[in-house]
């Protein structure tokens, strides 16, 4: 009945503002309602937040005795000098630090997931065929659906961003603002990733498929849970546009870090902050175009 007197005040509260105003009313409209979504099935907190961080416990418990940072190379006879400052630098730094930006862009993509899956759901129950009805442009529902899973994310993965302070991250204000932006522009790009992939199912089960051998492999090779690798799998790395998110959020942990630390916290060869932040954009102004560009097609099915 709720989803129902929402489809229908939808349009009627688009009507009565003027046209220019319309879109970003029903944006607005559709983000507030994921957000009540949300706070009402408090379930997905524990799913989206606590998953990760089981995970990032018992890694940075199972692995911690056995993980070690590669040794950055060094050039240049004043580097060889202090190449034992760096050497222990490297091995100060525990798996927890090295998995923490992972377990990060890990909470933002399940809660990515959770808050898609409203699109498969929406469509079973009629919601979104009032949506599509309603007289505005595609392109604000897909902001109002994508900016609304977004934030959550963003709030989720700002509670754990705060807990870095408890493992001997130094987070100053500039650093952390810094951070809540560079997730954010993540949650956006994994929210209208999500959404593309959705908005082609007809059911959750399908869904929860592609998440696991596509989603996951993703998170997976960003260098997020080690350290980038050659061969062909450091091919896979480098062509992943997630890997640039996971390099962007560990230079910026260091920024204001001394400088033998920060050598020995950040994998050799990790992408640049400008290459990382230009990919990062991209990578979300993309996949909201392919989010926008899809919902104007008609669904016959699973993507399977």
């Amino acid at each position: 009945m709720a989803n129902a007197t929402l489809s229908t005040s939808l349009p009627l509260a688009a009507e009565a503002q003027p046209p220019a105003v319309r879109p970003l009313l029903a944006a607005g409209t559709l983000c507030q309602r994921e957000l009540v979504r949300f706070v009402r099935q408090r379930n997905r907190v524990f799913g989206a937040l606590g998953q990760p961080i089981i995970f990032w416990l018992l890694f940075s418990a199972g692995l911690g005795p056995s993980f070690r940072m590669p040794s950055p190379a060094v050039n240049g006879a004043a580097a060889v000098n202090d190449a034992a400052a760096v050497s222990s630098s490297a091995a100060a730094t525990t798996f927890g630090q090295f998995f923490f930006p992972g377990t990060l862009v890990l909470i933002v993509l399940f809660t990515a997931i959770f808050a898609t899956i409203s699109i498969i759901e929406d469509r079973r129950e009629g919601f979104l065929q009032g949506v599509l009805v309603a007289p505005i442009p595609r392109w604000s529902m897909v902001l109002g659906k994508v900016l609304g899973g977004a934030l959550i994310a963003l709030l989720q993965a700002v509670i754990f961003l705060l807990l870095g302070l408890a493992i001997g991250f130094q987070l100053d204000a500039l650093t952390l603002l810094a951070m809540i932006g560079w997730l954010f522009v993540i949650s956006l790009a994994l929210t209208s990733l999500g959404f593309v992939i959705a908005w082609r199912m007809d059911s959750t089960q399908g869904f929860h498929a592609i998440m696991s051998v596509f989603l996951l492999p993703m998170w997976l090779l960003s260098g997020a849970f080690f350290p980038q690798s050659s061969g062909w799998l450091g091919w896979l790395v480098r062509l992943n546009p997630l890997t640039y998110g996971v390099a962007g959020l560990r230079r910026l942990l260091y920024w204001h870090a001394a400088d033998d630390i920060r050598v020995a916290a950040l994998p050799d060869g990790l992408p640049s902050l400008a290459l990382c932040t230009a990919v990062t954009m991209l990578f979300a102004l993309l996949m909201f175009a392919a989010a926008w560009k899809i919902s104007a097609g008609r669904t016959t099915g699973d993507l399977l």
